[in-house]
């Protein structure tokens, strides 16, 4: 079975370096994109378990949109240097994953990725019926 991979859409060159090194130790496959037009360009197979690993400043919101308008099950975990609430808000309400404040820490950023990739797992059987629900 392959790795599940974490896509990161970030123009920090340091911020990739260090998150691809933790990422890859950790056993996931890494796939980076500096803009949020070049993930969507690139947009990856929905059919591989992974999280979108998101800036918020790199049009996050829009980017999100998108892919909730594309049908994509891909969970959106937000970055972001900033804490702003109502960006914060408006993503979860929107339907992301979880917000990070950087500088994150190893084992919050993995416990999020590990949550999102569960819950993509979840969502891909349910979308191929493959899960039921019983009461």
């Amino acid at each position: 079975m392959l790795p599940s991979v974490v896509y990161i859409v970030d123009d920090d060159v340091s911020f990739q370096t260090a998150i691809r090194r933790r990422l890859q130790l950790a056993g996931y496959e890494v796939q980076i994109y500096s803009s949020a037009e070049q993930f969507m360009d690139q947009q990856p197979d929905d059919s591989r378990l992974g999280c979108l690993l998101l800036d918020v400043r790199m049009s996050g919101p829009e980017l999100q949109g998108r892919l909730h308008e594309a049908d994509s099950t891909l969970p959106t975990l937000f970055v972001s240097a900033y804490n702003d609430i109502n960006t914060v808000v408006q993503t979860v309400k929107a339907g992301a994953e979880d917000f990070l404040i950087k500088p994150v820490t190893s084992d919050v950023l993995l416990a999020a990725i590990e949550r999102a990739i569960a819950r993509h797992e979840v969502s891909r059987k349910l979308q191929s019926g493959a899960l039921i629900l019983l009461r």
